[in-house]
């Protein structure tokens, strides 16, 4: 039973982790956003508009939104509770409820505020023209945010990970996917690799952010999406290792650990900038 109350007690660290604390980050980080626009050109932007106010509304509305959906991780604690406690509980389901309940945190928030905001835009944006600002010329690559040791590692932990499936499929057990694993982590590292490219070779989507917080920015953002394909690896290649042990009722404590691993690493593109300029670490 200690695999059961270890997934328990973990996935009430993921409802406090990504249904409290996840949006108080995207909170202050919203703010920062906001205040980095100079206030005459809101003005002209949104004119005769209370933004202060309309801000807070949506904020309460997001906060809202979490709130419930904490709630229904509170909701969905209790049940499980009462499963994993039979002799003859069963990953599967646990894994597939804890897999939706993750999207909902996640995602449903993130979209409502999202709407919310398009539709206000569409209702009082005013197009107005935009200020010419002189280009910071500055050579930017992968290596001056993330060290070479570090990319070298995940490349690493692709190659490492193909091994690995290549050897299962040789040895496979029941339910094994067999490649299907690889082009998963393959999809996982293009998107990551996207998300890279974009943040260092893609349009600013904040003209009016300094030089200085879009490096910065754009340092947290790279090194999430890095350390968010180790992350990756890592964590099927230990579902893989506990099904190969028989050891699947450890299964649903590995995902709720990754998903806060997953709802920290997000926190690291929204971290308040610091004094220093970005460095590889």
């Amino acid at each position: 039973m200690i695999e059961a109350y270890a997934f328990l007690a973990m996935f009430i660290v993921q409802i406090l982790a990504t249904s409290i604390l996840y949006p108080t980050w995207f909170i202050r980080y919203w703010r920062r956003q906001a205040n980095s626009i100079p206030p005459e050109r809101l003005a002209e932007m949104y004119p005769d508009v209370d933004l202060d106010r309309v801000q807070e509304r949506m904020l309460s509305q997001y906060r809202w939104l979490n709130g419930g959906v904490a709630v229904l991780g509170l909701l969905l604690l209790g049940w499980l509770f009462a499963y994993v406690r039979r002799p003859d509980w069963e990953d599967g389901p646990v894994e597939a409820l804890v897999c939706v309940y993750f999207l909902a945190q996640m995602v449903l928030p993130t979209v409502v505020i999202a709407w919310l905001a398009i539709r206000f835009n569409k209702a009082h944006k005013r197009s107005v023209p935009e200020v010419k600002r002189k280009a910071v010329l500055e050579r930017r690559g992968l290596f001056d945010f993330v060290s070479p040791s570090v990319v070298v590692l995940a490349v690493a932990c692709y190659f490492l990970f193909a091994a690995y499936v290549v050897y299962l499929q040789r040895h496979p057990f029941v339910g094994f996917a067999g490649r299907i694993n690889i082009v998963g982590i393959t999809l996982v590292y293009a998107v990551n690799a996207l998300v890279v490219y974009g943040m260092l070779y893609g349009k600013k989507p904040n003209r009016f952010e300094t030089h200085t917080m879009r490096l910065r920015t754009m340092g947290r953002v790279v090194k999430s999406s890095v350390y968010s394909c180790i992350a990756c690896v890592l964590f099927i290649s230990l579902n893989l290792t506990l099904v190969l042990l028989d050891g699947q009722r450890w299964e649903p404590f590995a995902l709720s650990t990754f998903f806060v691993i997953v709802a920290l690493l997000a926190r690291m593109g929204m971290m308040a900038p610091s004094r220093q300029a970005p460095v590889g670490v």
